[in-house]
């Protein structure tokens, strides 16, 4: 593949206690666990700007095959929620996460794979 956009960013500090950085400088704060997993909370963590971007992304490219095959779809909206926790066995952690598509005027379908 060729990457048409690379992004960048560094973590500095106590990783998910620390402060992000992007390359370009269009994000720069301070990153905290959510009190769930044992964190002060009280700023953005990791799994919600993996959730945030992976909803955009899956969003855009849903508008992208609509655009082409010419459907409007309105006022759509994509949730993700991203989950965290321990593996089964409790050999580490690992990550689910679940996108919800909502296009008004559709049929609500809960197929799950």
């Amino acid at each position: 593949m060729k990457a048409l956009y690379t992004a960048h960013a560094v973590s500095t500090g106590e990783g998910r206690n620390g402060h992000v950085a992007g390359g370009d400088g269009l994000i720069d704060f301070d990153v905290r666990m959510p009190p769930e997993l044992g964190g002060p909370g009280g700023a953005p963590n990791p799994e919600l700007l993996f959730a945030a971007g992976y909803a955009a992304c899956f969003h855009s490219a849903l508008q992208s095959i609509a655009r082409t095959a010419k459907v409007d779809l309105g006022a759509s909206e994509v949730q993700a929620s991203v989950g965290i926790g321990k593996l089964d066995g409790g050999d580490g952690f690992g990550l689910n996460a679940i996108l919800e598509v909502s296009i008004p005027g559709q049929p609500r379908s809960r197929e799950r794979g």
